[in-house]
């Protein structure tokens, strides 16, 4: 098969990772940079250009797309879609797991457990707080990534400032119960073709509360229980996601969704694992063209 990773960074680990993967199981594998592809309609049909040159000849996409180039990067998938080339991740599902607060609305829709949320475009600021019962929350600009654009409010005081900064700004974000319980941990899966296939847990650096590796936070392997796989990949089905990274808090009231990624990062998973996630990408994709 002819697979194509989509991808500005083609020598980061994940993408790398993904090639060789690959490249093993006698695929023909390339990176295509997004910000060089040119979309079009020509004769009815969709047409994709890479460096000017046409792309004809895929049979399925590997999208990392990241958070800066949401907009092109989904036409993009949503494009090869139209090329009938099958993709890991739709064009749609890229952009629902992007904006937190429409994926907490597909997941609460569908029965899955999240924390508390609240919509930033609140009218009454002090009676939304008042609702959090004057506790910590965390407030959340929707498309940040990698615990960019996430700040713990400790108190009502500074909650009520941080909100009315952000809403002077015109920046969209959302009020979300802090889960003290977690105590600065969560847990990561991937869910892949409908399987959690490798899972860790992340544990925050002293003195913060957000558990990104890349933040000097620490991991190591964790069995999930049945719950908290079943709440994996029930947010997988329901957002659509054939290859996603899924953050859960272990809350008092059991497993809660923190977040789910449509490109989550493999070099801290695989390396923590031991698990080669990304032959497991591309076994589903051969599952994928088999039917």
């Amino acid at each position: 098969m002819n697979i194509a990773i989509l991808s500005r960074g083609e020598y980061l680990y994940s993408t790398q990772s993904l090639l060789r993967a690959g490249a093993v199981r006698n695929h023909v594998m390339e990176v295509l940079d997004p910000t060089k592809c040119s979309l079009s309609i020509e004769e009815g049909a969709p047409r994709l250009y890479f460096c000017n040159e046409v792309i004809d000849d895929l049979h399925a996409v590997i999208p990392r797309i990241g958070a800066s180039n949401t907009f092109f990067g989904s036409s993009l998938v949503r494009h090869l879609e139209a090329m009938n080339v099958f993709t890991v991740v739709t064009a749609e599902s890229i952009l629902q797991s992007r904006n937190k607060w429409t994926s907490f609305q597909l997941l609460s829709k569908a029965g899955v457990p999240v924390p508390k949320t609240v919509l930033g475009n609140v009218f009454d600021i002090e009676e939304v707080l008042a609702s959090f019962q004057k506790r910590p929350v965390i407030l959340k600009v929707l498309q940040g990534t990698h615990g960019q654009g996430v700040i713990l409010a400790e108190t009502y005081a500074s909650a009520l400032s941080t909100i009315e900064t952000l809403q002077s700004s015109g920046v969209r974000f959302v009020i979300q119960e802090y889960i003290a319980e977690s105590k600065g941990c969560d847990l990561r899966a991937i869910v892949v073709g409908g399987r959690v296939v490798a899972a860790m847990k992340r544990q925050s650096k002293s003195g913060d509360f957000r558990s990104n590796l890349h933040r000097g936070g620490s991991s190591e392997p964790i069995r999930l229980s049945e719950a908290e796989k079943r709440i994996a990949i029930k947010a997988a089905q329901v957002l659509r996601l054939g290859v996603c990274g899924v953050d859960i808090l272990q809350a008092n009231q059991g497993p809660v969704i923190l977040e789910v990624n449509s490109t989550p990062g493999l070099e801290g998973i695989e390396k923590t694992t031991g698990v080669n996630i990304s032959e497991k990408i591309i076994t589903y994709i051969e599952r994928q063209s088999q039917r």
